[in-house]
């Protein structure tokens, strides 16, 4: 540990803009607390990131490590939002998985020097073998809540054991280790969806295996939740994972800086008059999708500021917009926080990612939630069960309608029915929004590593 007792701590997140921005954030919150941050990635996945405020850029340093080819892994796809299709993302694990020998390579030359702890995500179950070798400690930091987690289970369950399941319809099913009552499950379209990502893929491991070898190996489990949210949860967690399980709290998004078009556009609306709609980094919606989506946003009458990926703009959706004169379609890179802060925004209609429901519900939004991948169904149920949000109907094949993406809409941002609902989430801004709260969870973060750092060794 350096003099003063600050530390440095070599991050390492999973290639995926859902990690990546998470890890950023806690490596800005321990910056400020005097902390030193090595921030590993890839050149292009680097330059991608927001801008570190001057007062903490001597803090953070940023290792490059460029990436190898691999077979069927597409040229320059450094993160998952590079991949046109969900079947290219083992590759790109395997590509991942090269950075064990690298970041070996960096500690034992000392380019990487003074080290106490590693923080990594779930994807780099090799962490482990690396912090044994050269005697420093590591944590692993999931970008995942508590509920999500316990819900997979317990590493033996992860890798095969007791409790395994052996088929997509387990995945629709309370598990036998969550002993409280629960809606959090999968629907029989998305368990299917997991259940085939179980498997032993083109990167040589699982998914489940990566996560069971993460928890396995470290010596505490760091996780982007609070008491406050879900602590019946996070208790559980610790007696699955027998080990400690330490919440760093949610990490509210800071606003950027900087103009867009769409503030101007938001400027003329009404208060809460407007909802904001955007699937992530990761979802790529079909054709199909975006066409009834857009026929729900026109159906709904609300005016509407829709971030959209250039690639999944079909013909004639601009004009449609244009026409009827509600909404606004981005297809550049927008100040997402900053629009979601902006008085006019009422609404998010959200994919249900960790950090889009964070961000929203830290304005206080009325959320409406169409979750798309991996743990998002989890995440929408549980903020349906909490009262902070409405799921969009769907049908056994995960299709949806845009009548029902326009009722979902209506009521939680129009309709008397959903004032209760609306009430719940402007209460929310009061814990996802509480800038306090999140850094008292950041202070006790750093005395659970100060321990753990002191019971290591240092390179």
């Amino acid at each position: 540990m350096e003099e003063g007792g600050s530390f440095h701590i070599l991050m390492l997140p999973w290639f995926a803009f859902g990690h990546l921005l998470p890890f950023l954030e806690l490596a800005k919150s321990l910056a400020r607390k005097g902390h030193r941050i090595s921030f590993l990635s890839t050149p292009r996945n680097v330059a991608r990131l927001p801008a570190i405020p001057p007062p903490f850029t001597p803090f953070i340093n940023f290792i490059e490590i460029p990436l190898p080819q691999i077979e069927h892994l597409p040229e320059n796809a450094e993160a998952t939002v590079d991949l046109p299709s969900a079947d290219l993302r083992p590759y790109l694990s395997k590509a991942f998985d090269t950075f064990e020998q690298k970041i070996s390579d960096l500690i034992q030359t000392k380019q990487i020097s003074s080290l106490d702890c590693i923080l990594f995500d779930y994807a780099a179950h090799w962490v482990p073998n690396i912090a044994v070798k050269f005697g420093v400690p590591c944590a692993f930091f999931s970008i995942y809540n508590a509920s999500s987690l316990s819900f997979f289970g317990p590493p033996s369950v992860l890798m095969g054991g007791a409790g395994a399941r052996k088929q997509a319809e387990d995945f629709t099913m309370l598990p036998t280790w969550i002993p409280f009552p629960s809606t959090i499950v999968f629907r029989p379209f998305e368990a299917r969806q997991i259940f085939n990502g179980s498997a032993l893929d083109a990167s040589g491991v699982s998914e489940p295996y990566r996560l069971a070898k993460s928890v396995q190996g470290c010596q505490i489990v760091l996780i982007r939740s609070c008491n406050e949210l879900e602590p019946e949860w996070l208790h559980l967690l610790g007696q699955l994972y027998e080990k400690p399980v330490v919440p760093v709290g949610l990490l509210p998004p800071s606003i950027e800086e900087g103009q867009h078009a769409a503030l101007d556009w938001l400027d003329k609306q009404g208060q809460d008059s407007t909802v904001y709609v955007a699937f992530g980094s990761e979802v790529k919606l079909s054709a199909a999708e975006v066409k009834e989506i857009s026929v729900g946003l026109e159906l709904s009458g609300l005016h509407f500021v829709w971030a959209l990926r250039a690639g999944s703009v079909p013909a004639g959706l601009v004009e449609s917009i244009k026409e009827h004169g509600r909404g606004l379609l981005c297809v550049d890179w927008v100040p997402q926080v900053r629009l979601l802060a902006h008085p006019s925004i009422g609404g998010f209609l959200t994919h249900a990612g960790c950090s889009s429901v964070v961000e929203g519900l830290a304005f206080g939004l009325a959320m409406v939630l169409l979750p798309m991948i991996i743990d998002q169904g989890l995440i929408a149920r549980k903020m349906v069960e909490k009262g902070f949000g409405v799921e969009v109907p769907r049908k056994e094949d995960g299709s949806f309608t845009g009548d029902e993406i326009a009722q979902s809409l209506r009521f939680a941002m129009v309709e008397d029915e959903g004032k209760v609902l609306r009430a719940k989430a402007k209460e929310c801004r009061n814990l996802f929004g509480d800038e306090e709260l999140h850094d008292f969870y950041v202070t006790e973060t750093i005395q659970h590593l100060k321990r753990l750092v002191e019971a290591g060794l240092s390179v």
